[in-house]
């Protein structure tokens, strides 16, 4: 038997989750078994944890996106009991049992070697969001982002995708001006590296104007809609925007003039189906330059137990930073 936070829908189409013994015979067939330590909460675990946002395929579901831990068993030479793994992405915790039990089964390719240097919890603080950070700069740093360029603008920054994304620039040499609407959390992000706090009003609206000063030598967004819209307009020439989220909606009213005037580069970021070396290169570039007393300054503790009310607090945008799920506590 394990222990699993259950999500469960009944014949009114209302669901509800809660933690429960499960036989592990339950789980679904796949080639590698692992004994999970800890998992995480993000935004997509906030919807499979209410009513689905279309996300999950299947009930009963065993949400979490991601998860941390080590290989009990596996049908594949690649990983072997013992190894230490880390998984995030590829549909798993939405049409895939993910991580949010004492074990996982999965499929060999979905899973990463833990880089040296990072414990399965390091792992968790970062998870896809982290992930997904660190894609971010590394797209930007490949579009020719150089510290000494100029501010780089985080947008969303006090989220899960922006508090690491600000801890990575920073600690990258890059000057980094944090985008919050939250004014209360402006001493944290100034631990986390950020030298400048911009109110989210100051963005939230489109101008008629589609070119303002060039003001950022790069962005990393994960609010979309009007707010990536401004923030086009105001992009020095050449300099590029990683788009990795949707916050504050799906439509870009923006117009072509900043591309074509000025040469802005809109950088889409996918954490989901990145290929395997893409992901090894990412974690290896974290464990390496993301600075681990930034990241437990992040992170929020929590159990099995808390999860369904974090999950409605990260949709409500209530959550900071990280919360690290010790799914055996």
């Amino acid at each position: 038997m394990m222990r699993a936070l259950i999500v469960e829908k009944d014949d009114e189409g209302k669901t509800s989750a809660s933690v429960q013994q499960i036989d592990e015979s339950a789980l679904p067939e796949a080639e590698v078994t692992v004994a999970v330590e800890y998992s995480t909460l993000n935004y997509k675990d906030g919807l499979c944890l209410g009513p689905g946002g279309g996300l999950v395929r299947k009930y009963p579901h065993v949400p979490g996106i991601d998860f941390a831990g080590t290989v009990e068993a596996s049908d594949d030479a690649r990983y072997k009991p013992g190894d230490k793994v880390v998984l995030t992405g590829w549909r798993v915790g939405e049409a895939h049992w993910g991580g949010y039990a004492e074990k996982a089964r999965v499929k060999a390719d979905w899973l990463v070697p833990l880089p040296e240097g990072l414990g399965t919890r390091e792992a968790m603080a970062v998870g896809t969001a982290g992930f997904t950070a660190m894609l971010a700069v590394m797209a930007l740093e490949r579009h020719g982002l150089k510290p000494g360029q100029g501010p780089v603008l985080v947008t969303g920054a006090s989220g899960g995708v922006g508090s690491v994304a600000v801890a990575l620039l920073a600690a990258l040499g890059h000057e980094v001006a944090g985008v919050t609407g939250r004014p209360e959390q402006a001493d944290y992000l100034k631990d986390l590296g950020a030298t400048q706090i911009v109110p989210r009003e100051d963005l939230a609206e489109t101008v008629k104007r589609p070119l303002e000063s060039e003001t950022w030598a790069g962005c990393v967004d994960a609010v979309g809609g009007a707010m990536l819209a401004r923030v086009l307009g105001q992009m020095k020439y050449g300099a590029s925007v990683a788009a990795v989220g949707l916050a504050g909606g799906a439509a870009l009213p923006a117009t072509v003039v900043p591309f074509l005037l000025r040469g802005v580069n809109l950088l889409g970021i996918d954490s989901v189906l990145q290929p395997y070396g893409a992901r090894l290169e990412a974690w290896k570039r974290i464990a390496k330059d993301l600075p681990m007393e930034k990241l437990s300054a992040m992170v929020r503790p929590a159990v099995l137990e808390d999860l369904p009310q974090l999950g409605a607090d990260i949709l409500e945008g209530k959550v900071r930073g990280r919360v690290v799920v010790d799914v055996n506590g």
